[in-house]
């Protein structure tokens, strides 16, 4: 829950792009880790466009589940097991 006030609250005055950026700065994007998002905070302060376009970059992935978007911080194999 806190995450999510922290993302609305740093989320009000950024620039899309400086918005989608912050994401990556978390400790689990270094880790190798996954971070996720609300769907509707996506859309809000930033794009889906943009998100997809920086987790390409960083050869990433990302899918969608329920009202998140999951990043998972590697360039490694994914697989969906069930």
């Amino acid at each position: 829950m806190a995450d999510n006030f922290l993302t609305r609250l740093l989320g009000r005055n950024r620039p899309p792009s400086e918005w989608v950026a912050q994401i990556f700065t978390a400790q689990q994007v270094l880790k190798g880790g996954i971070v996720r998002r609300q769907v509707a905070d996506v859309h809000k302060y930033a794009s889906l466009d943009l998100l997809v376009e920086e987790v390409k970059r960083r050869e990433f992935h990302m899918v969608q589940t329920g009202n998140q978007y999951v990043i998972l911080c590697h360039p490694g194999e994914f697989k969906v097991i069930c």
